[in-house]
């Protein structure tokens, strides 16, 4: 058993050490983002100034992406997910954390020697675990920014009115308002600051949010600067309407409370159930493994599983 696990444990570092190798064999230079850079603070470059995921502006010079980054971005802007997240580790190495807890599920599964069934089960199960700790942090940070942007429009729509520009009034959020608000309008205000266009800044402010709320808002600011307008009186209808949505959300979450409740308890009940009777009756429950009978039930089970999750889902999430 004991030589059994070093050499487990010798092929794990020596795929680590691969994916590391072939990682940073495959970065580019940073001759290009240098040039980038350059061009958009010159006003020479403004297609690169305009990207969705983010500015060069807001990325250091080095930050050069990676083949792996490149391959997967076509699929998942990672980039964009863990910076709405606020993870700041790179995608290369996210990617290789993830690969590398994967591969420790696959070890601990052969070196308990349980059935081999539970390899894929186990390696899906860890190597997701990053990205269900990022999208948590993401929503969590969504959520956040959702409570802070009516004290945020109702501060900017107060310098508006004392006489400020729509800058001043971002700088003012930035610097009296806490995360992650005041660094979303930060990083806005020094966009603008540095040259790109105030459209464009809160273009990008957007993409980097996705929040509904403030799509109105960035609509509402380049419709304004279009036509004109009191951009302040918009602004303090824009916060009120925010808040009266969020009044209406919470009664519909008090009166969603006892299904949500129920959904998760029938969701949980047969996964809980299942871990007991592997303790109490192994073997019992081996059969579902074993006997081809017991594969279809489970995978069954598990099938209708996900539907109810889905039904209960859909049931209980009323949006407002």
């Amino acid at each position: 058993m004991t030589m059994t696990m070093l050499v487990l444990i010798s092929a794990f570092v020596g795929v680590a050490a691969l994916v590391g190798g072939v990682a940073t064999l495959f970065r580019g230079t940073t001759e290009n983002v240098i040039e980038d850079r350059l061009g958009v603070l010159t006003g020479q470059n403004k297609k690169v100034a305009v990207e969705k995921d983010s500015t060069v502006i807001a990325r250091p010079l080095d930050d050069v992406p990676t083949a792996i980054e490149e391959f997967v971005a076509r699929f998942l802007n990672i980039t964009l997910f863990l910076e709405q997240a606020d993870i700041r580790i790179e995608p290369s190495k996210f990617l290789m954390i993830s690969s590398g807890l994967a591969t420790i599920g696959v070890i601990v599964v052969l070196a308990s020697g349980v059935t081999p069934i539970l390899i894929p089960l186990a390696a899906v199960g860890l190597g997701c675990l990053p990205f269900v700790y990022a999208a948590i942090m993401r929503r969590r940070r969504k959520k956040l920014f959702a409570k802070q942007l009516p004290d945020a429009l109702e501060l900017i729509g107060r310098a508006l009115r004392a006489g400020h520009s729509l800058g001043s009034g971002f700088h003012l959020v930035a610097s009296e308002m806490a995360e992650p608000i005041s660094t979303e309008f930060g990083r806005c205000y020094e966009e603008q600051n540095l040259g790109i266009p105030m459209d464009e800044a809160l273009e990008s402010l957007a993409d980097r949010v996705p929040n509904l709320d403030l799509r109105f808002f960035v609509t509402a600011v380049v419709l304004q600067r279009q036509t004109g307008g009191d951009l302040a009186e918009i602004l303090d209808k824009i916060g009120n309407l925010i808040r009266e949505r969020f009044k209406i959300w919470g009664q519909v979450q008090a009166l969603t409370g006892e299904g949500r409740l129920s959904g998760v308890v029938l969701l949980a009940l047969p996964p809980v159930l299942f871990a007991v009777m592997l303790k109490l009756n192994y073997e019992y429950v081996m059969l579902l493994f074993d006997d081809p009978l017991g594969k279809q039930m489970l995978a069954f089970a598990i099938v209708t599983q996900l539907i109810g999750a889905i039904v209960i889902k859909k049931i209980v999430n009323i949006k407002v």
